[in-house]
């Protein structure tokens, strides 16, 4: 085998184990709405202090281990790749926070809205940061996005904010972690790392105001918010490792599974109306995606 072939050959692995792990984090995620749901006696700042906590110590019992503090250290070296995580963090801390209050306040369908149009804000930033390039049918694909955020903008009279938010944390973040050359599990240590003096500002604050944050639920409501932990934990580190191996556009694509299923979820299990104005936008979602995918795939039979 020549070493052209042999490369194409690598570059082929990578991106399939790309596309596993984005297809896993994306799954999980799918099936938020029904888990936090059971949550929604819990206010979401609480929800999300719960969640960062415990996934530090889900990551940290798997680095112990792996015993991969050495990259852990490596990275905590590196003043610029704590600051870039620390930023991802922030991020990544806004949007749960975000999509706890949309599924407290029933708006899971303005959820899956604003992680449709994660791919939109991925492409661009991929373009306008990366430099990354797109072909005549992903710009079709991109163009049919802007047409569905024309449409709700439309159909609702004024700009989708929770959806915008969303989607825009969320890019970013994919954007910044993409561009920190830390292994998955480490970087998501020192992700939730960074969030906790934050979390432990607003427990003190709480606690000042007769109000606790870790304690005081029925045995249910511990174990669910323990859990939160685990299910915050292993769709990140799926998608920190996607992001190692696929362009960020490719990325966003996949995103696709998660606000499909959440829209299932809010109309089928949670029955949120669905207006017949949004049917437009998912559709013109919709055909951005199958046209994106079919771009993606006449681009990998010719590598």
């Amino acid at each position: 085998m020549s070493d052209s072939s042999a490369a194409r050959t690598v570059d082929k692995g990578k991106t399939l184990s790309g596309i596993a792990f984005g297809l896993g984090a994306y799954g999980i995620w799918g099936f938020f709405p029904l888990f936090f749901r059971q949550l929604g006696h819990v206010s979401p700042a609480d929800v999300l202090c719960n969640r960062a906590l415990w996934a530090c110590l889900v990551v940290t019992l798997i680095l112990a281990a792996r015993r991969g503090w050495r990259q852990v250290g490596a990275a905590m070296r590196q003043p610029g790749t704590l600051l870039r995580l620390t930023a991802a963090a922030w991020l990544v801390g806004a949007n749960w926070l975000g999509f706890l209050w949309a599924v407290d306040q029933h708006l899971v369908i303005a959820g899956s809205l604003g992680y449709f149009l994660t791919p939109l804000v991925n492409v661009l930033l991929g373009m306008l940061v990366l430099k990354e390039r797109l072909n005549a049918k992903e710009w079709v694909a991109v163009g049919l996005a802007v047409a569905a955020v024309g449409n709700e903008f439309v159909a609702l009279g004024s700009l989708p904010w929770v959806s915008l938010f969303l989607g825009g944390t969320f890019g970013l973040y994919g954007l910044v972690r993409k561009q920190v050359p830390v292994d998955a599990v480490s970087g998501l240590w020192l992700e939730t790392l960074s969030m906790l003096p934050l979390v432990a500002l607003y427990t003190l604050w709480q606690g000042s105001q007769g109000h606790t944050v870790f304690t005081g639920h029925d045995g249910l409501t511990d174990f669910l918010l323990a859990m939160s932990g685990l299910m915050t934990a292993l769709p990140l580190m799926l998608f920190a490792a996607a992001t190692q191996r696929l362009n960020l556009a490719t990325v966003g694509m996949l995103m696709y599974i998660n606000p499909t299923m959440q829209l299932v979820t809010a109309v089928w299990i949670f029955g949120e109306a669905l207006q017949p104005a949004r049917l437009l936008t998912f559709a013109l979602i919709w055909a951005g995606l199958l046209v994106y995918s079919w771009s993606g795939w006449q681009k990998y039979r010719k590598g």
